[in-house]
């Protein structure tokens, strides 16, 4: 099969994979989430940054997990994966939810999870620093996203807030009406028939959530590995560097359920529940997408994950901890209000980030 037979049914198969992933998520994954969060009383701004972040990053850990069983030498694709992914939620995630409009945050959610994922990141550093993982450093990894988790109802008690949730002016909980379908996207049909006949309708049985949710995590999940596969077969054909594939192509394949379950929610006017889930989705992958794979992984082999390339990543976390430092100081100037402007400064960031990676520049 030459490359360009190649390219072409990869290209498919990511098209027809974004367009799946699009309609789990909206249709099926937020839907559920809301049930959920309702039904267990939790804030807008917790449930972002706990179980939305937990769904949406199933790429993220499944991408990490998938390269290390691969081998060794694939281990920098996984972290480059999670890495490049913690910049494209900061920037792209965030800067996508203000381009919708103006909203307005509250500074106690947004603090906290900006706190959390600083020192998320440089505990990263650290362990990453002399390029040897140890059964230790995972342990300490999943210890403090276990203190996160603790923290999160904590948090409120100290800094108390009103949830957007309660705002119900603010908060647009009715579906669109769905327009006749255009002709050029009857492709989507099969799609479409087949995730309504595996979920069930939680319009009619809203006690199910809880199985639609883990079934949409499960197709989250399995529709991700399409798009790894299909990534790195394109990426490689070009031949760019494992811990590049990982910057790039898988960066943004696995934080497609994270974009899209952050814009739909922001578009419903729950602008802290689609910055939690962004911020909270990088949390969850640098100290679980990570931690406990490299748990797993030392546990199974007797010794600690040895050569990943830290040279290749010691730029983008270093990126990474000057974008966090670069949206609390924006966010602070703009007295915790994001919109258009400040969502088209974030997104431009990512995309010279994006060509400088491409072109070799860093």
């Amino acid at each position: 099969m030459s490359d360009l037979v190649t390219i072409l049914l990869c290209a498919i198969a990511l098209l027809i994979t974004f367009y799946a992933l699009n309609r789990v998520t909206e249709a099926h994954f937020v839907q559920s989430l809301e049930l959920m969060t309702r039904r267990l009383g939790i804030t807008s701004d917790i449930a972002g940054a706990s179980l939305m972040a937990m769904g949406s990053s199933a790429p993220e850990l499944f991408t990490s997990l998938l390269a290390l069983v691969k081998g060794v030498e694939f281990a920098s694709l996984g972290v480059g994966t999670i890495v490049g992914s913690a910049l494209f939620n900061i920037l792209v995630i965030v800067g996508g939810t203000a381009l919708l409009g103006s909203a307005a945050l509250n500074w106690q959610p947004a603090v906290r999870d900006l706190l959390f994922y600083f020192i998320s990141l440089l505990l990263l550093y650290w362990v990453l620093y002399d390029g040897e993982i140890s059964l230790a450093e995972s342990m300490v990894f999943v210890g403090f996203y276990a203190i996160y988790l603790v923290a999160l109802p904590l948090w409120r008690r100290v800094f108390p807030y009103e949830d957007q949730m309660d705002h119900s002016a603010a908060v647009i909980m009715e579906r669109e009406e769905e327009g006749p379908m255009a002709w050029y996207w009857w492709w989507t049909i099969p799609i479409d028939w087949t995730f309504d006949f595996i979920m069930p309708d939680l319009d009619k049985r809203p006690n199910r959530y809880l199985l639609v949710f883990l079934l949409s995590i499960g197709a989250i999940c399995l529709l991700s590995w399409v798009l790894v596969e299909a990534g790195v077969i394109l990426a490689l054909i070009l031949g760019v560097p494992k811990a590049i594939i990982g910057l790039t192509v898988l960066a943004v394949g696995t934080s497609v359920p994270d974009l899209l379950s952050s814009l739909i929610v922001a578009r419903q006017g729950k602008g802290d529940m689609a910055l939690s889930n962004a911020i909270g989705s990088n949390i969850f992958d640098i100290l679980v997408g990570l931690g406990i794979v490299w748990m797993i992984m030392i546990l199974f082999r007797g010794e600690p994950i040895q050569g990943i390339a830290k040279e290749d990543l010691d730029f983008s976390i270093t990126l990474l901890l000057g974008s966090v430092g670069f949206l609390f100081m924006m966010l602070l100037a703009l007295r915790w209000k994001i919109g258009p402007r400040s969502g088209f400064v974030l997104v431009s960031a990512y995309g010279l980030y994006l060509t400088a990676i491409v072109t070799g520049i860093i």
